[in-house]
């Protein structure tokens, strides 16, 4: 079974209040749609960033979110985390304030996670970014896991195809 790192925008996106915007309100029906339907084909997995992350902002908010992440393993935070991330910011691929982006990016590839689920499109699932990201771990010899959004995995329509 392959396994899902579960980035925060996810959960976050699972468990925030209706939004009116059209992409928001989309986010959240497709990643509802993956959490209900889709998960369960998958190993989820998360790190003390997501919980960290998870736990900020609105009380009531913050409690959902972590009631959502319940039970989901931790990866360990090994040195060799930091030091993925240290390499990816010392390319100037992320800006400063995305470490922690790295640091998701990091766990993933050290652990050698399939794939890193993320509505972070601006530092993380980003089509300009990515090839970048790619470099710096062809670079240190790990493995490319798959980065992509809800959306990307919600259902397989492959019986319908003729």
């Amino acid at each position: 079974m392959d396994t899902v790192y579960v980035e925060t925008s996810v959960v976050s996106y699972l468990r925030q209040e209706p939004r009116t915007q059209i992409v928001m309100a989309a986010r959240q029906l497709l990643t509802r749609q993956w959490w209900d339907e889709d998960r369960g084909n998958y190993r989820l997995v998360v790190s003390q960033l997501v919980i960290d992350e998870a736990s900020a902002g609105d009380p009531a908010l913050a409690a959902e979110r972590l009631r959502a992440l319940e039970g989901i393993p931790l990866l360990p935070l090994d040195p060799g985390i930091a030091e993925i991330a240290g390499e990816i910011m010392s390319r100037s691929i992320l800006p400063e304030k995305a470490r922690t982006d790295a640091l998701h990016i990091a766990a993933v590839a050290y652990h050698r996670v399939q794939y890193l689920l993320t509505w972070n499109c601006r530092h993380i699932a980003n089509a300009r970014i990515l090839p970048r990201i790619h470099a710096v771990l062809n670079d240190l010899s790990l493995p490319i896991p798959v980065i992509c959004t809800p959306e990307e995995m919600v259902g397989d329509d492959s019986e319908n195809d003729d």
